[in-house]
């Protein structure tokens, strides 16, 4: 497979253009996406070996789950691109009269609720990601602990992406009660795939 001529390469061309989507959300549901297909790998590794035929049954839950994710977080580069598209789209509507202007604010803040909710659930998935690469690092074949600690990493660097893409949003929102629970969330979430992310490096180390 060459990867430059393949869709990774028209999405990475498409990244690095002049156009604002698809832009950092789309990246960071990408590096979920990547962190869960690695997870999947050190379970295929795992699964049928007979050395690991103890661990087999919660490694085999791990894989169907990280291949679901994989899925969920592909999913979410659409969703986020779509809903930063949307909010654009809002911008451009009329503003001459007064009813024209009253619309166009209630539709940028409905749309800009949405971009924030986007990178969020990104959020929520890569943590579960995370979460994941901990059992594949503890359970998994040693061979591939290292690809379960760059699991780990992309899951974190993906969910820390998608924070910055909830806050830039939340600045657009003038709903307090969605800003105030939207980020006590999103900073819990990240505080929890720091302490996963430290556990499985150390795990990896030991591993390895």
């Amino acid at each position: 497979m060459s990867y430059e001529t393949h869709l990774c390469g028209d999405f990475l061309t498409a990244l690095a253009s002049r156009s604002a989507a698809p832009g950092g959300g789309t990246a960071a549901a990408l590096a979920g996406a990547m962190a869960a297909a690695l997870t999947s790998m050190v379970c295929r590794l795992t699964v049928g070996n007979p050395k690991f035929a103890a661990e087999e049954a919660a490694v085999s839950e791990v894989l169907q789950e990280a291949d679901e994710l994989r899925t969920t977080l592909t999913w979410l580069m659409q969703q986020d691109t779509d809903a930063f598209l949307d909010l654009m789209a809002c911008y451009k509507l009329p503003k001459t009269t007064e009813a024209e202007q009253t619309l166009r604010r209630e539709r940028i803040q409905e749309t800009a609720k949405n971009a924030a909710r986007a990178p969020l659930a990104a959020m929520r998935a890569c943590l579960r990601v995370a979460e994941l690469a901990e059992k594949a690092a503890q359970l998994g074949n040693p061979q591939a602990v290292s690809d379960a600690a760059v699991s780990v990493l992309l899951a974190r660097a993906g969910l820390q992406s998608a924070f910055y893409n909830v806050k830039i949003n939340i600045g657009i929102i003038s709903d307090q009660e969605f800003n105030n629970t939207t980020l006590a969330e999103a900073n819990s979430l990240l505080d929890k795939a720091f302490r996963i992310e430290k556990n499985v490096l150390a795990e990896a180390e030991r591993r390895m």
